[in-house]
């Protein structure tokens, strides 16, 4: 669920957008950091900032006189969650990476080469099979269990449900959820999987899951969210690609009739960032046992320089729906553009941690601050945001039903205790410059590989269909030309049915616009939802 979004400071400036989902090289600047003093309140980076520009300089002080006690308690790292690690025996299979790279093979040419490309040694996956009636979730093939980098002390929880049509011909889908650090169990009983939770923690049967024409894999990414743990952390997306690249490798290693099927990977919100970068790290291996054949990103945030222009606008009244803002607070929107633009541009410029910050943290609070203090929901404008902070009871539905001992056991989690949201990975991202990443400059080269598909209900703010829909007409790539020429089309249910949104495609890249949905679609259309992602994945749209 959600992807990316909720401009509120939390903690240490967060200008974080909460709970959802949004390649480039890992910043030079960041290899030559002292580390020490990221261990230390902010305000001792004094050093360390003096060599910000002025107008990157001038949003740290700000920042740090409106919140010093926020600075004093900043940390970079994530306290480890508690657990307990079962031994290997206990589990139904165990594949080691180091295993996998042993196996050399013969070429075309008559030479030894590596059967999998890919630094593998260090990741191990244990399965275990989940007993379908242990909990009634469906009555599918299951499989979860944890990706290991023992090395790092990282263990990813993964949960996968077989398709409930053709299992062994059906496409295989991996699901993100955003945030950074929110729980994909959250899509899980919340928007695509097979049951939602009920308040009574009781599980409701979802009629449109995807999994009613895939077989769907739920991971909880990076460390330390949901079931997953480690004693260190993960702060940024491509760190974070490495891990799912291996992940994938030995699931299809341990179930190779998978492997065989196309693979697509899905997600909302951050997971804008995560896709194309994730995507890319598969891609860039030629001997793999992974056959993506496309991606899809759910109101996700990708290309901030283009989507920060489409705030005022969606929370004006220009957005299709009715103006949360007076005209007071979007002409205040209307001139902080400009500095916004310009501090993301410098992001954009230079990939450095003081640049990018900066702009995170200053285009947050101008474009997102406004709308957010209003009490609307930042996922859907049609509806106040509610006493959860994340606007939705039902993630706390979801937690307190993940929390219980006999899901704990049944699924074989580790940790003491499920959090759907990780506040601060989400505020690590951000303070590691992640936020404001160019990410969508891997789109072009994806898109000579593959289809890519963006997807936007147009009630949500926060990632919102004007910025997304933008963006894909802004992206310079082979196609780009024809793409801003095709004409924009009715989307119809089945095909035939009532009008449920507008799609429009050219070449490898498609947008679709559904009507009525919120951030999270498959939680605000179901019908809507499944009905375009089983024909994205029949290739209906592709060229």
């Amino acid at each position: 669920m959600k992807v990316a979004a909720s401009a509120l400071l939390v903690g240490a400036a967060s200008a974080a957008v909460a709970p959802q989902q949004h390649v480039l090289k890992f910043p030079e600047q960041l290899k030559e950091l002292n580390t020490e003093s990221w261990t230390k309140p902010l305000h001792n980076l004094e050093e360390s900032l003096k060599s910000l520009t002025g107008e990157a300089r001038r949003i740290w002080d700000e920042v740090a006189m409106m919140f010093p006690e926020s600075f004093d308690k900043a940390s970079f790292f994530s306290s480890p969650k508690p657990h307990t690690k079962r031994p290997d025996h206990e589990w139904d299979h165990v594949v080691k990476g180091a295993d996998v790279q042993k196996v050399w093979v013969e070429n075309a040419k008559g030479e030894q080469e590596r059967e999998i490309d890919g630094k593998l040694e260090n990741y191990n996956l244990r399965v275990k099979k989940v007993d379908p009636s242990s909990l009634g979730v469906d009555k599918v093939k299951q499989y979860s269990g944890y990706l290991d980098d023992d090395e790092e002390d990282k263990h990813l929880f993964y949960w996968f449900f077989e398709s409930r049509n053709d299992p062994a011909n059906d496409p295989v889908v991996l699901w993100l959820n955003g945030g950074p650090g929110c729980s994909s169990l959250m899509g899980l009983f919340m928007e695509l999987g097979p049951s939602s939770v009920t308040k009574k923690l009781e599980l409701k049967y979802n009629e449109f899951s995807w999994n009613n024409n895939a077989s769907v894999i739920f991971l909880d990414q990076p460390v330390n969210v949901g079931y997953s743990y480690s004693s260190g952390s993960v702060s940024n997306t491509v760190a974070a690609g490495k891990d799912i690249y291996a992940l994938l490798t030995l699931f299809f290693k341990q179930f190779p009739e998978y492997s065989k099927q196309s693979f697509h990977i899905a997600g909302e919100s951050y997971a804008g960032h995560y896709i194309p970068v994730f995507a890319s790290e598969i891609l860039s291996h030629k001997k793999r046992n992974i056959n993506l054949q496309s991606v899809l990103i759910g109101n996700g945030l990708t290309d901030g320089l283009t989507q920060y222009e489409y705030y005022r606008p969606m929370a004006c009244g220009e957005g299709g729906w009715p103006a949360v803002l007076d005209e007071s607070s979007c002409r205040s929107m209307d001139n902080a553009l400009p500095r916004c633009t310009s501090l993301i541009q410098n992001c954009y410029n230079s990939e450095s941690v003081w640049s990018c910050v900066p702009a995170s943290i200053y285009c947050n609070n101008a474009m997102i601050g406004p709308y957010q203090r209003t009490g609307q929901n930042v996922y859907d404008v049609r509806r106040k945001c509610g006493d959860n902070s994340l606007c939705y009871d039902e993630i706390d539905w979801i937690s307190n039903y993940l929390n219980k001992k006999e899901v704990i056991k049944a699924v074989g989690a580790e940790v003491n205790t499920y959090d759907s949201c990780n506040f601060d990975i989400n505020r690590n991202f951000l303070l590691q410059g992640d936020w404001m990443k160019p990410y969508h400059r891997v789109v072009p080269n994806l898109l000579k590989e593959i289809p890519v598909l963006v997807y936007a209900g147009d009630a949500d703010y926060i990632c919102n269909w004007l910025g997304n829909k933008a963006w894909t007409e802004a992206l310079e790539w082979s196609g780009q030309k024809e793409y801003k020429k095709a004409q924009t089309k009715d989307l119809l249910l089945g095909g035939d049915g009532e009008k449920i949104g507008d799609v429009k495609s050219s070449g490898n890249l498609t947008f679709v616009r559904i009507h009525g949905g919120g951030h999270m679609v498959p939680y605000d259309q179901p019908a809507a939802s499944a009905d375009f992602f089983t024909r994205w994945l029949s290739g209906e749209w592709w060229e």
